[in-house]
């Protein structure tokens, strides 16, 4: 009798360290955002930052690392387009401080989740491409540093 109790004690126990196969993970998957939808993206994800730090001066520069892909492109067009000064390859005049712009694009559960950001402001949404560009799927999320 005390080999059946100890049986099912050890069978409830081990039965609370059992996942369901559904579970969700930690992993985003790198995406490559490509033409209309990585220009939809841009477009939209600059002009939810220019809401939030303001237009663009004549002092305004902006760095960002050198990127090949579509969507870094795009960024960086939609933000000149918004009449920033964007520096890519690092040279900045000594009287110039820019402010430096961080950006993630990343895949999951077939959307694209964008986030740009800056030392003291980070917007971000997802998206879901569609053939003519990509449509917001998402409220903006918006975090303001001190």
């Amino acid at each position: 009798m005390r080999q059946i109790l100890g049986f099912f004690i050890a069978v409830a126990l081990l039965s609370g360290c059992q996942t369901a196969d559904d579970a969700l993970t930690t992993n985003s998957t790198p995406v490559a955002v490509t033409g209309p939808a990585a220009s939809a993206i841009a477009g939209d994800m600059a002009s939810r930052l220019v809401e939030q730090i303001g237009p663009a001066s004549a002092a305004t520069t902006i760095k960002m690392e050198k990127d090949p892909s579509e969507f870094a492109t795009a960024l960086e067009a939609a933000l000149k387009g918004w009449g920033y000064t964007v520096v890519t390859d690092g040279k900045v005049a000594k009287d110039v401080k820019p402010l430096e712009l961080a950006y993630a694009i990343e895949g999951f559960d077939g959307q694209v989740l964008a986030r740009v950001s800056t030392p003291s402001i980070a917007v971000g949404r997802a998206y879901t491409p569609t053939v003519a560009g990509a449509v917001p799927a998402s409220p903006l999320s918006i975090m303001q540093r001190n």
